[in-house]
Formats: structure tokens, C-alpha cells, sequence
């Protein structure tokens, strides 16, 4: 707003260039924002249609595919293994239906369902068929109410950006008080109306524009680069973000495994050891209605489908499946499921099953009946068929992404805290972290744990421990919520709907694309090809971002800092207005603007300590900002005073120091030019003579770049066209030798006075 005003002014008092100039990157700002928020909108909008699953209703008579959105109150829809339910609705009938309501719950184990039973909008059919009803429709359904209270506008800002905040407040109240400083000052001396402007325009220079101009360029880039490696960046600062996290919640179902089973282990009970692992690949291959259990199997095993001649479909409710093999090689009828409940009590499976059962194994007992049964008397009641002989044991695992391992040991190696919070029961969880090479220090905690807990003992809960199972999507956030609080800076990974909450409480909230829109919708970033093998890249495009906002940051404040140092320092000695808008114009583009540009394009990922951007640039700013303001002090004042005694004897003594002026002014920019472009080999120092706060980086380009600006700079000063343009006065081959040597001794002081850590000294503080 301020820099609008000044625009307008300037524009009003006919200095269309100068508003243009103060104006154009406040302009440009927010149409880089709008353009890339508005490429991840699209983006996400394809995904969304991509993924949108279709509902299968029926309408007179007929089966019709079509878009959920079309469904209406009463409709009657078709649930089939592997869809989606469309809407929430009743059922109506059910053929050994399954749904897996983990998007919804965190639950990644099947419900049985019923007659009667409400489905929910998200959830997915895994096993058996049904027909049910739709009772609620649009947003009214079970995922919309439940990310209702997420639906706010979120927007964090990351520590840069408060930095930048800071640096932009400060000098926009400098460039005020100085504005007001010199606006009386010009009345008093009665300065013409062109004067005063170019006066302003040079105090609104201090506003740093270009510093948010340059943040948000390099948000731009990393999505770029993120876009290239899987990562859609829906919020600008999320790369950025991903650098100050220091503690990564994950959710287990579709985070860290892929929701799928594994076979681990076959264990035969009984001399059948040669068949046991024939005889479960034929019982997976041979299932009417396959779920995540035969499908694991049969992967593992193969298998021969064979005839049936009765089956009992898999429940949770039942807890086991049967088959009778019409085929006489496998007489007999066939049992799987869950041991407590198929093994005769007499039997010592228990034993077999507990070291298994404690490794977080999902283990299940095949057994078998001699002769075939009437299976349709089991199917009603789920009673166990009386003389089963338990045959085998076969465990099961979660299948972790390939991914998992190594991305969670690039996380600790970062120093990032990990944090597991699922639905699942916390022994399951703590099993699968094992598997992932992820070991606890502290036992698991559950949801019911985390409920008869105040807001301290959760505090500490969250502080202290690192595995949370049964929780809920509310626990998830106050988890998030109370790690905050603890001054972490947090990211949550997710990919349901119960992650929603959690998603929005985080400092950063990652979705995978195959999750459901609405975690999509909610995060800053989302994973493309669910992998989060990305993320340790994206971690290290956060770095690059750091680092070349720290160089950014370094250079530009050094600029705006001794400008106005040297304005208030000449101002003090009487020596008039030392700079004009094109020579801060000059300044700014050869010492600021590309030189900053390259180095946020340039800079490379490289760790640094966790502390505030500001703390970390101060031992560069502060000496370099002192040593510049003594060095445009010297060389302003001493071309000032030896221009106006040797023009004393032939004009007045009023004359004699207008005259001057504009002398020591382009004394002024060449010996301050010269010394910002020293600056950037100090940061970047190319050979090991040029260390003094910052090590050999080894990059040849920012070496490069400024003798390039330099012989840019000779350009403009040897046409005369382009010096009179920017409003130089030519100076002699004398002159110009005697402000190189003075640059040159000013730079060896500088190199000296770091190395020294002399300003330290002076101020008594550790600005290291």
C-alpha cells in the first residue's frame, strides 16, 4: 500500500518512470502468486477427475454408470468388490459384503456389513456385493460433515516469510521517518518540486519490493523443480516449509504400507508339510470373492483354480472362510481364519501362534475336515464345523512401500523426529515400524490412552512418544495441535478423510494422490505417485531455497542498511542529499537485482543450523553494512570537499557546493558499486584467498557474474550517451584509479575484520 501511494504520488507530479519503478514489483508479486496457485488448481482439478469414481445405479430395470453427482435421493446403487461407495446410503441386500472404511476410520481391517446398515460416502467395497439406497447426497454425507470445520481458509507462514515480514515492516517505518525527515527539511530549504521527488524516490527505495519479489521467485522454481520429481506444490511456501519441519507425523494405512498383505511364513502342523503350501494357493485361487487376504496368497503361492461345491464367504463378524473342492484330489472341506477361533481348544496352536502374533504377523490357521460338509448350515450362524483338524498356520504382513525404510532413515539423519499415529491397534503399528527399521524408544500409546489424558500429560505424551494406535481423527489433531505448541515445527503425511483434521493443524500437510480429495484438497503439497521417496528431495529443494533466500537476504539488506546509514551520516555533515533515483537505480540492478537472481537460481542444498534466518545473516550484514557506509562516507564527502575548495576561488561558496555534488555523487555510486560487487566473491569466495566468513564454494559462476556487471559498469561509463542517461559525471583516469585503490584497501580491511571477528569484539555479542 505504501509503495502504491508513493507510485500514485510520483505519477500525479508526472515521473511516470519512477512509478513504474516503485510500482511494477508490488505489481508482479501477486500475478506470480495467482499464476502458479492457479496451475496446481488445474492440476488438482485433473487429478480429482481422473481419480472421481463412477457410481453404478439402477433405474428401470436397466444398469447405468454415472457421475456420483448425479445420484439422487432413493436411487438404488451397486456396490461391487473394489468400488467405491457413491454416496451414503442404507443397505438394502448383501452378498458377504466387506467395506473398508480406512479413509473414513483409520481401520484398515473390512466390516461386515447388513441389512439395514448405513454406507458411507469414501468407503470401499472389498469383498461380496449389495445393492443399497441413497439416504444422503452433495455435501449432507459423512466425509463432508466431518471435514467441515477444516473448510477455513489456511495459510501458514513459514519462518522466512516472518523474517521477510519483519525486514519489510522495519524499513517501510525507516523510509517513512526519513520521508517525514526530509519532507520538512525540504520545505525549510525550499527545495523545488522535482528535487522533492527525486528525493522520495530515493527514500521508497528503501522499501525492500524486491526482497518478496525474489522470495516468491524462489518458491516458484522449486515447484517447478518439485513438479518434475512427483510433487504438486499447492501452497507457495510449502518446499520452504518442508525445511523448517524438525518433527513428521505419519499415518500407517497407505503411508507407510501400500494396502496390501504379504505372505511371510508358512507353518505346516501336520505330515501334510509337503501340501499345506499347495493346498492354500488352491484355496485363494478358488474363492468366489477374493479380498486382500487370498490375493496375498495367491501371489505368493499361485494356485490351480479348482470346482467348488460349497463355500462360506470370509467375515469379520465370522472371523473365517470354507471351501469344499468338487475335485477328488482335494476332498474334503477346507477352513481359513482366525486360529482363537478354528483350533479345537485342545490343540496347541496358541503356542505356535503367540511369537508370531507378538511380531505384528496377521496369522491365520487353515484346517480341514475329512469329509465334505453342508456348509450352507454354517453360513447363518458362523458356528465352527465340529471334528476340524488344524493343518497349517500362514502369517500375513502389511506390505511396506519400498520406499519406507530408507526415506525414514534420511529423515533421521535430517534430525526429523518421526511420529506414527493410526487407526490400527498400536501393537500392529509398532510391528509394521519395526519392519521399516523405525524403533521406539518408548511404548506405543492408544486412543483410549490419549482420552483419559489432560492437555499436559498429552503434551508430554506427544513430546515423549513416537507410536499412537486407535486413534481417532480428533486425537490426530490434537496430537499435531499439542507437538505445535511444544514449538516443533510439524508436518503431517495423510491420505484420508480421518487425516483431515490432522492435515490442517500441521505447519505442512502432505496428501497422497490416491488418498481422497478431501486430504487433498486440505494439504499444501500432494505426492503424485504416492511414493514419499520424494520428500528427502523436496527437503533438500526447502535448503536451496533457504540458501539462496539467505544470500538474497544478506546482500539486499547490506544495500538498503548502508544507503540509508549514508544518507543520515551525510545528512549530519551538511553535505546535501547524497544519492539520486538513477544512481540507486544502478546500484540496485548491478549489485542487488541480477546478482541476487543468479544466486537464488544458483544456490544448492547444503545443511545448515536450525536457527532464525535474521540471526544467521547478521555476521555478514553488520560489518559489511558499517564498512560500506564508512567507505560511501569517505569517498562521498572527500570528492565533495575537494571539488568545492578548488571551485571556491571562481564561483560562491553556494555555487561552488552545487557544483560538487553531483561530482562526489558519481564518486559516491562507482566506489559503492565496486564494493557490493566485492560482496558477492566474499560470499561466494572462488579461491581460498578470498575466504573470510563464508568457505571455498567451489562454484565458478558467481565469480563470473560479477566480472561481468563489472565490465557492464565500464560499459556504461565509456558511452557517453549511457552515462549521461544514468546521470554520471565523468570523472578522470586519476579519480577512477584512486577509488579502485580505496575499494581495494576497504576490502582487505573488510577480509580482515571478519576473519578478526572484530565486530564482535566491539559489541560484546556473538554475532556467529
Amino acid at each position: 500500500i505504501t509503495l502504491i501511494v508513493i507510485g500514485t504520488l510520483l505519477l500525479l507530479l508526472g515521473q511516470v518512470s519512477d512509478a513504474i519503478a516503485t510500482t511494477a514489483i508490488v505489481l508482479v508479486n501477486p500475478a506470480i502468486g495467482a499464476v502458479q496457485e492457479i496451475r496446481a488448481k488445474r492440476t488438482l482439478d485433473r487429478i480429482a477427475l481422473l481419480t472421481r469414481p463412477q457410481a453404478t445405479i439402477v433405474r428401470e430395470g436397466e444398469y447405468r454408470e454415472i457421475d456420483p453427482a448425479e445420484v439422487v435421493l432413493g436411487d438404488v446403487l451397486v456396490a461391487r468388490p473394489g468400488e467405491t461407495i457413491a454416496v451414503d446410503g442404507r443397505l438394502l441386500d448383501t452378498r458377504g459384503l466387506e467395506i473398508d472404511e480406512s479413509l473414513l476410520t483409520g481401520e484398515s481391517d473390512p466390516a461386515r456389513k447388513r441389512p439395514g446398515d448405513t454406507l458411507y460416502a469414501g468407503s470401499v467395497c472389498v469383498a461380496g456385493s449389495a445393492f443399497y439406497e441413497a439416504t444422503v447426497v452433495g455435501s449432507g454425507n459423512l466425509a463432508n460433515r466431518m471435514i467441515a470445520s477444516a473448510r477455513a481458509f489456511r495459510q501458514v507462514s513459514t519462518p522466512l516469510q516472518r523474517d521477510i515480514d519483519i525486514v519489510v515492516r522495519v524499513l517501510t517505518l525507516v523510509a517513512a521517518c526519513y520521508g517525514f525527515l526530509l519532507a520538512v527539511g525540504a520545505i525549510i530549504d525550499r527545495l523545488s518540486i522535482v528535487e522533492g521527488v527525486q528525493v522520495a524516490a530515493v527514500i521508497a527505495s528503501l522499501i525492500p519490493n524486491g526482497l518478496v519479489f525474489m522470495n516468491t521467485a524462489a518458491y516458484a522454481m522449486g515447484a517447478v523443480r518439485m513438479a518434475g520429481r512427483g510433487i504438486l506444490i499447492q501452497q507457495a511456501n510449502a518446499v520452504e516449509s518442508l525445511s523448517n519441519v524438525d518433527v513428521l507425523c505419519l499415518d500407517k494405512t497407505g503411508t507407510l504400507t501400500s494396502n496390501r498383505l504379504v505372505m511371510r511364513q508358512v507353518i505346516p502342523l501336520t505330515d501334510l508339510d509337503r501340501e499345506i503350501t499347495a493346498l492354500l494357493g488352491d484355496f485363494a485361487a478358488s474363492v468366489t470373492t477374493s479380498n486382500r487376504t487370498s490375493e496375498a496368497i495367491h501371489a505368493a503361492v499361485g494356485g490351480q483354480r479348482r470346482m467348488i461345491c460349497g463355500e462360506v464367504p470370509f467375515s469379520s463378524a465370522r472371523k473365517w472362510s470354507a471351501l469344499t473342492f468338487a475335485d477328488t484330489d482335494r476332498h474334503g472341506t477346507y477352513l481359513l481364519g482366525a486360529p482363537e477361533i478354528l483350533a479345537p481348544s485342545d490343540h496347541d496352536v496358541a503356542a505356535r501362534v503367540a511369537p508370531l502374533d507378538a511380531t505384528g504377523l496377521r496369522v491365520l490357521l487353515l484346517a480341514r475336515a475329512p469329509e465334505p460338509l453342508p456348509l450352507r448350515d454354517f453360513a447363518d450362524d458362523g458356528a465352527v464345523p465340529a471334528d476340524v483338524v488344524p493343518i497349517g498356520l500362514v502369517a500375513l504382513a502389511d506390505e511396506l512401500r519400498p520406499e519406507a525404510n530408507t526415506t525414514l532413515a534420511s529423515f533421521r539423519q535430517a534430525g526429523i523426529q518421526i511420529k506414527l499415529i493410526s487407526g490400527d491397534h498400536p501393537r500392529t503399528v509398532a510391528a509394521l515400524a519395526r519392519q521399516a527399521g523405525f524403533i521406539a524408544s518408548t511404548p506405543p500409546l492408544s486412543g483410549q490412552d490419549l482420552a483419559s489424558m489432560g492437555e499436559a500429560q498429552l503434551a508430554q505424551a506427544a513430546e515423549t512418544t513416537a507410536i499412537f494406535g486407535r486413534v481417532t481423527p480428533e486425537q490426530k489433531a490434537q496430537l499435531v495441535h499439542a507437538l505445535r505448541r511444544n514449538g516443533h515445527y510439524v508436518a503431517m503425511i495423510g491420505d484420508g478423510v480421518n487425516d483431515v483434521l490432522a492435515l490442517k493443524a500441521a505447519n505442512l500437510g502432505i496428501a497422497l494422490h490416491d488418498g481422497s480429495s478431501a486430504a487433498r484438497a486440505v494439504s499444501d503439497m500432494i505426492l503424485l505417485n504416492d511414493s514419499f521417496a520424494s520428500l528427502p528431495r523436496a527437503f533438500q529443494e526447502g535448503q536451496r531455497i533457504l540458501n539462496g533466500m539467505r544470500d538474497c537476504l544478506k546482500l539486499l539488506l547490506t544495500r538498503l542498511l548502508y544507503t540509508a546509514l549514508v544518507i543520515l551520516a551525510v545528512g549530519v555533515a551538511g553535505g546535501g542529499f547524497p544519492f539520486v533515483p538513477k544512481h540507486t537505480a544502478i546500484l540496485a540492478l548491478l549489485t542487488v537485482g541480477i546478482p541476487t537472481f543468479a544466486l537464488v537460481a544458483w544456490a544448492q542444498p547444503s545443511p545448515q543450523p536450525r536457527r532464525r534466518m535474521l540471526h544467521s545473516i547478521l555476521p555478514f550484514v553488520v560489518p559489511a553494512t558499517l564498512m560500506l557506509t564508512l567507505l560511501a562516507f569517505v569517498v562521498y564527502m572527500g570528492y565533495l570537499l575537494g571539488h568545492y575548495w578548488r571551485n571556491l576561488g571562481a564561483m560562491s561558496g553556494s555555487d561552488a557546493l552545487d557544483a560538487a555534488v553531483p561530482v562526489a555523487q558519481s564518486a559516491l555510486t562507482t566506489a559503492t558499486l565496486l564494493g557490493g560487487l566485492l560482496l558477492i566473491l566474499f560470499l561466494h569466495p572462488p579461491t581460498p584467498r578470498w575466504t573470510a566468513i563464508e568457505t571455498v564454494s567451489g562454484a565458478r559462476r558467481p565469480a563470473l557474474l560479477t566480472a561481468v556487471l563489472f565490465l557492464g559498469y565500464i560499459g556504461i561509463l565509456a558511452f557517453g550517451s549511457l552515462r549521461t542517461f544514468f546521470g554520471l559525471t565523468g570523472l578522470s583516469w586519476a579519480d577512477y584509479f584512486v577509488i579502485c585503490g580505496v575499494v581495494a584497501l576497504w576490502g582487505q580491511l573488510l577480509r580482515w575484520g571478519w576473519r578478526a571477528r572484530v565486530m564482535d569484539r566491539v559489541l560484546h555479542i556473538d554475532l556467529h
